[in-house]
């Protein structure tokens, strides 16, 4: 079954967006074909515009995807046609040393499935027959797309897909950022700087564990606003303060205990180790240029023993890590329905990016008819 769709394109570094007819293969074995009824716009994909992230072009953007299984291919027996489904941005083998001890977003098939299926192959195709990468496995940011089952997370068919969208990168990787890969304990001290869609998750992420001090950071006072619906009970400014660090570590009464870094800057990443207490740990979330660099006073890490750590997906275990999202959603105690600040339909997407740059939105969604 082939299948033509409308796509949303990188075309050209630097370049906005395109929207292009395409061509979508049948899944072969091990794969499924879904019609994607949801996708978030990531910072990750602007970062691929950009070339912070650099994949090769032409790109099919979208990693941040839920829809519903419309064919199986062979081989393929825990997926049925009208299953829901999310797509993970890590390909997950289940087989490697990594997805063998419960750290699958480190899996080693995921550096071979960055812009292609796991097998090296595509089945995406331009109307004139070119191939067309795909971003992280997925490319999702599509009516259609055959993934590998390895690239997908099945979910509870009640789950509204627009919201279990949002739960494939942002809401996993900030809220796993507290929970599970600094592991916030109750009552304890954290700072977040940066409230975009990553940074507001892992607000909620502290406040879910328990944490009884949340400082958040940004330059955007409306961001700020933001971040204390998601769980802030402290606002820093950093552009109006002249030395964000010292403000911090005075409204703290000496440090946190944790700090996140949501930006993607080597200089956030000093500054969230910066205002940490004896014994504090950083977490690095954001996706930096692959040039940035971090610069810390060595002698801290054994005089304070502070840790300084990176999050990838938020630590995730998808087929675990997945359901229970859902199932704190469910129980009001996490906020999907807030996160999207604006609906766009598939033509609309280079304003949605767009608006992204600009920073209009926690988080906008493609929903597709």
């Amino acid at each position: 079954m082939e299948q033509k769709a409308r796509a949303v394109i990188c075309r050209e570094i630097n370049q906005p967006v395109v929207v292009e007819e395409i061509t979508v293969e049948a899944p072969r074995r091990g794969e499924v074909m879904i019609k994607l009824a949801a996708c978030g716009v990531c910072h990750s994909d602007l970062s691929a515009t950009n070339g912070t992230i650099p994949f090769p072009v032409p790109l099919i953007l979208g990693h941040e995807g839920a829809g519903t299984v419309v064919a199986v291919g062979e081989g393929v027996n825990d997926y049925k046609v009208g299953d829901h489904v999310v797509s993970s941005f890590v390909s997950m083998c289940g087989k490697c040393r990594y997805c063998q001890t419960g750290r699958p977003q480190l899996c080693d098939q995921a550096n071979k499935a960055m812009t292609t299926l796991p097998d090296g192959t595509l089945r995406t195709r331009d109307m004139n027959g070119a191939p067309l990468n795909v971003f992280s496995g997925c490319g999702v940011m599509a009516e259609y797309a055959t993934l590998h089952t390895d690239n997908v997370v099945k979910v509870d068919q009640q789950m509204p897909l627009d919201k279990a969208a949002l739960i494939g990168c942002g809401v996993m990787t900030g809220v796993g950022a507290a929970v599970n890969t600094a592991k916030v304990d109750p009552g304890s001290i954290a700072v977040v700087f940066g409230c975009g869609g990553v940074g507001l998750n892992a607000i909620q992420g502290c406040a879910i564990a328990g944490a009884r001090m949340i400082v958040a950071v940004d330059t955007s006072d409306a961001k700020l606003e933001m971040a204390r619906q998601f769980g802030a009970t402290h606002v820093v400014n950093s552009k109006s303060e002249e030395n964000a660090v010292k403000a911090i570590l005075k409204l703290t009464e000496g440090g946190a205990d944790y700090a996140f870094e949501c930006v993607g800057l080597g200089d956030i990443a000093a500054q969230a180790y910066g205002v940490l207490r004896k014994g504090g740990t950083a977490v690095v979330v954001g996706v930096a240029s692959p040039k940035d660099t971090t610069s810390i006073r060595t002698a801290t890490l054994t005089f304070g023993e502070k840790t300084l750590t990176g999050s990838y997906f938020g630590s995730a275990r998808p087929r675990e890590d997945f359901p229970r999202l859902i199932g704190l959603y469910r129980a009001h105690r996490l906020k999907l329905d807030e996160l999207i600040t604006r609906t766009y339909s598939i033509g609309e997407a280079p304003q949605a990016f767009a608006d992204m740059q600009a920073g209009r939105n926690a988080r906008g969604v493609i929903v597709f008819d």
